[in-house]
């Protein structure tokens, strides 16, 4: 699933290619993609309304409309969107399309069929269910080292569990946890509530320099237009992690060999010599 800095540079390549593109009319192929609004309703509601700008709360991608809509959308597991001319044709599991007046088209196509849409009234954003809940933004000012030091305190939670909650901060997922971990030098599996002021500290420093890191990369990759999803990064190389994925393979620090241990369903890398 994209986090944060997929998700953010996917954002600023929508915004890129269709900003300020009017929406002639919009085809909602899947119901289940925007269960709240039916298909007749979903075009009625965004055709004829111009793409001011694209942006992103959390992992969610927003677009905002003209006359005060927003459509928000979220990738899941295989979400992809494709900015196609009129000769190509649409991807095999196209769940939506929006139609612009030159021709070209945008499409939203999601094989294992576990992305979202919802058309909200944009003074409303924020109150819907799926931003409300949502966390700090870790480059805000929300996410200061008192928060995050006060927060920490009050989960029991390890912290790898701790980090890949939205409701804490936004946009760290498996990857980026591991990660920043690593960097932090503090064990996945200590409590929350465990961590010292100065490992709080340390860790928030360490989740922004690495979210940071990631999205200056991919910004350096080449854009496909037809697959904004797959620049970042399942195409074009990938950066060079500490610990993700590299179980047995040493440590780039120490060269201990790089463990792996499950937490919540989700596998969770570290090094045992580098975090103690």
């Amino acid at each position: 699933m994209p986090e944060l800095p997929e998700v953010e540079l996917i954002a600023r390549s929508l915004d890129r290619f269709v900003r300020r593109r009017k929406i002639v009319s919009a085809e909602l192929l899947r119901q289940r993609l925007a269960p709240d609004i039916s298909p007749g309703d979903f075009n009625t509601r965004l055709s004829g309304r111009t793409i001011n700008f694209v942006h992103r709360r959390g992992k969610h991608l927003l677009f905002d409309l003209s006359d005060g809509v927003t459509l928000i959308t979220h990738l899941r597991m295989s979400g992809r969107f494709s900015f196609l001319p009129a000769e190509r044709e649409n991807p095999k599991f196209t769940h939506a399309v929006f139609y612009f007046d030159e021709g070209d088209r945008l499409v939203f196509d999601d094989q294992r069929h576990f992305g979202l849409m919802k058309v909200v009234d944009t003074p409303s954003l924020s109150d819907t269910k799926e931003i409300k809940k949502l966390g700090p933004e870790p480059f805000s000012e929300d996410f200061s080292i008192d928060y995050f030091g006060r927060t920490l305190k009050l989960s029991k939670r390890t912290l790898k569990e701790f980090l890949l909650d939205q409701t804490k901060v936004v946009g760290v997922g498996n990857i980026y946890a591991s990660e920043a971990l690593f960097v932090a030098g503090i064990r996945p599996s200590l409590a929350a509530n465990r961590l010292t002021k100065l490992k709080a500290a340390r860790l928030r420093d360490s989740i922004i320099a690495v979210l940071t890191e990631a999205i200056n990369y991919g910004a350096q990759l080449d854009v496909d237009p037809e697959n904004l999803e797959g620049n970042y990064f399942s195409s074009g190389g990938e950066p060079t992690w500490h610990v993700y994925d590299r179980e047995k393979q040493p440590c780039r620090i120490c060269s201990e060999p790089i463990r792996r241990l499950k937490q919540a369903g989700r596998s969770t890398y570290y090094c045992r010599k580098c975090q103690r």
